[in-house]
């Protein structure tokens, strides 16, 4: 069932990634390709590969847990990779209120500017594309959206990042 966002051009429907919210664990990865799409308001998509992740400066975020569906808690971590906001930044002027994050399994979550911002965080949302100094395996992700601050579930986090949808 597609769900109405504001934004949205009348007469356009667009998926909510959080409605309906599907949490079933994935147990094969949709694709080897860690290159995801990214979309900027009035902008065309836009492919951003591995290389451009590593051309943004890295920032690596230590005691990172991750809450897998089915599978427990694991960790802690140290995840490696460019902050969130620096990619918004980096390809994205102008205004902006929120980021949708997809998985190539249709899994996602909502992150909004103030989160991001937020001068006072001490471990920023990233787009991990490694973990404990070694490269995310197809496995783990390839590209994984961590969102340090979340310890106690699952719905944060996106493995297999597809879509990077700035609103």
């Amino acid at each position: 069932m597609a769900h109405h966002q504001g934004g949205a051009p009348q007469g356009r429907e667009e998926r909510d990634p959080l409605r309906p919210h599907r949490h079933d664990p994935n147990p094969h990865p949709p694709s080897p390709d860690p290159t995801f799409q990214l979309t900027c308001p009035g902008q065309a998509a836009q492919p951003i590969s591995l290389a451009a992740l590593r051309a943004l400066p890295a920032v690596s975020v230590p005691d990172c847990l991750i809450v897998s569906t089915g599978h427990g808690t694991s960790g802690p971590f140290t995840f490696t990779g460019p902050r969130l906001l620096d990619l918004i930044q980096a390809h994205c002027p102008g205004d902006w209120s929120q980021v949708e994050v997809i998985s190539g399994d249709g899994f996602g979550t909502r992150v909004l500017a103030g989160e991001l911002t937020d001068p006072n965080v001490t471990r920023p949302i990233i787009l991990a594309y490694a973990v404990d100094g070694r490269p995310l395996s197809r496995e783990q992700g390839l590209v994984r959206l961590i969102v340090p601050s979340e310890t106690d579930d699952a719905l944060r986090q996106v493995k297999w990042v597809a879509q990077v949808n700035v609103r």
